[in-house]
């Protein structure tokens, strides 16, 4: 008898509060973005884009992002490919991936149009090394019981730190470059929806 009764008590409990608290947040691809910018010959700013990401917010806070770097979209096809290759080495290493721990309360009582804004630790798996990297962040809450997580600050993502300085050299060498700057800035806008 207690136990039906906590039961009962427990699941009025739970339908008294928010659902969005108990959900998960699944990343839309398709509203979404990763970019980043180069810069050639010490004066040439350069865009670049994934087109494919995935990724996922808990009801505990976890959070997962995957970028498939063979997406990589430049604007122009060879270097598409050759970023491919000789930069992320897409064959070995074919995702980037991005885990981080937020306050699960925080994110789950956004009302829409609401803005928190946050500073983030997390890890980047990029080229088989793990790397622990720090976000500015703004979170806010959509119509749709969605999140949209934008960066209010580039993350600045240091090839050397990856062991991807000797792709930016051989690609240098085979677009007869002066240089490629060693560090690009990352920004991101990602939306998850329930």
């Amino acid at each position: 008898m207690r136990v039906c009764l906590r039961f009962w008590l427990t699941g009025l409990l739970f339908l008294g509060l928010s659902t969005s608290v108990f959900a998960d947040w699944k990343l839309d691809n398709n509203n979404s973005i990763v970019n980043f910018i180069s810069v050639k010959n010490d004066s040439v700013i350069e865009q670049h884009h994934f087109r494919n990401i995935s990724g996922s917010i808990s009801k505990a806070g976890e959070v997962k992002v995957v970028i498939d770097l063979a997406s990589v979209d430049t604007q122009i096809s060879i270097r598409d490919e050759r970023m491919k290759k000789e930069l992320f080495e897409t064959e070995g290493f074919p995702f980037a991936t991005l885990t981080a721990k937020v306050d699960p309360v925080l994110i789950s009582e956004l009302t829409p149009g609401e803005t928190q804004s946050v500073e983030v630790e997390f890890t980047l798996d990029l080229h088989g090394i793990k790397q622990a990297l720090a976000a500015k962040l703004q979170v806010t809450g959509l119509e749709n019981g969605g999140l949209m997580v934008s960066t209010t600050w580039p993350v600045e993502v240091k090839s050397i730190l990856f062991g991807l300085d000797k792709g930016i050299k051989v690609l240098k060498e085979i677009a007869k470059l002066n240089s490629i700057l060693l560090s690009v800035p990352v920004n991101a806008q990602l939306i998850f929806v329930q």
